[in-house]
């Protein structure tokens, strides 16, 4: 007789699942981590605002006793915008110190030329160069030409002009109100487009002109300077006090500074060696004595890109710490 029971129908066995884990959110950056990151645009604001390597690391080292002690702060609410932190902090501490430099100044040897930034070859190319490009973006001509400008409006012209802050975060930055910060960057603009127009030569063409200048003045050739040189071309030397080869006071007239040069070249070290590299982004000379740094030769051309308008020559040892051979 056949089973009539009823059976219960095969059960499909129970998948197993494994439980998902919660994924763990990446640890917040350390304070130290946020500084590193903001490192470079704060050297570039900075040594642009102050033109000195030196005067820029103290200014950098106070940014971050600031920031580190702000965070360390018992019961400190976090920072929301730590970039506009920073920047406000590096900014205003370079304003303030524009007037210990101008207090050194008072007392200086001979033309004051901005210390030169200085790329190595290995930050010639690639990201290397990139991260410097903007320290770099203002030529030492344009550099002479903000000493010339009160910190305030140095700042505003450097933060607006070369690196995009619109007015009101200029503002924001300085303590000041959006009207008082485009009366700033009116008078810097005007005092820098009537002495510095809006004009940069083609950097093969300024390596070229840069290279028969070197020539031409340590070969000792008067001809071939004189062609180089525009009739009013002045020379600027920066020695400090502290080397022969930097005269007192500007030298101004293409004979004057031909003849000049063409003197000096007889006194040049036996062990003169000639680099060329990137000079606050300009093609440019860089000569050393033996393995030491000697000078640092800078030349503007005029807006036709033919012949040398200014020339700026750093022979202070003091602004020459970084160079190697």
């Amino acid at each position: 007789m056949p089973d009539t029971t009823s059976k219960e129908p095969a059960k499909n066995p129970t998948p197993t699942t494994t439980p998902i884990t919660p994924s763990t959110p990446p640890a917040p950056p350390t304070p130290t981590q946020v500084f590193t990151d903001h490192r470079e645009l704060l050297f570039s604001l900075v040594y642009n605002m102050l033109g000195s390597v030196a005067d820029t690391e103290d200014v950098l080292q106070e940014t971050w006793l600031a920031w580190a002690a702000r965070n360390a702060a018992p019961g400190a609410a976090p920072v929301n915008h730590p970039r506009a932190y920073l920047v406000r902090i590096a900014v205003n501490g370079a304003v303030a110190r524009r007037a210990a430099i101008t207090r050194r100044r008072e007392t200086y040897v001979g033309s004051w030329l901005p210390e030169p930034l200085v790329a190595t070859p290995a930050t010639d190319t690639g990201d290397a160069a990139e991260a410097v490009e903007r320290a770099e973006s203002v030529s030492l001509a344009m550099m002479v030409v903000l000493e010339t400008l009160t910190p305030l409006e140095r700042a505003v012209f450097v933060l607006h002009e070369v690196f995009g802050y619109a007015h009101t975060e200029t503002a924001d930055i300085l303590g000041r109100t959006p009207a008082a910060v485009r009366q700033l960057a009116h008078r810097a603009r005007e005092h820098v487009h009537a002495r510095r127009p809006r004009y940069r030569a083609d950097p093969k063409l300024r390596q070229q002109v840069t290279e028969r200048f070197v020539a031409a003045a340590f070969g000792g050739d008067l001809e071939a300077l004189l062609r180089l040189l525009a009739p009013d071309v002045t020379l600027w030397s920066d020695g400090g006090g502290k080397s022969k080869a930097a005269g007192p006071r500007p030298i101004h007239g293409s004979d004057n500074v031909a003849r000049l040069l063409v003197a000096r070249a007889t006194h040049a070290p036996e062990d003169l060696s000639i680099r060329y590299r990137r000079v606050n982004g300009d093609p440019s000379a860089v000569l050393f004595s033996g393995e030491s740094p000697f000078a640092v030769l800078v030349v503007d051309l005029t807006p036709e890109g033919d012949r040398v308008s200014d020339i700026y020559n750093i022979t202070n040892p003091d602004k020459l710490t970084t160079l190697t051979n």
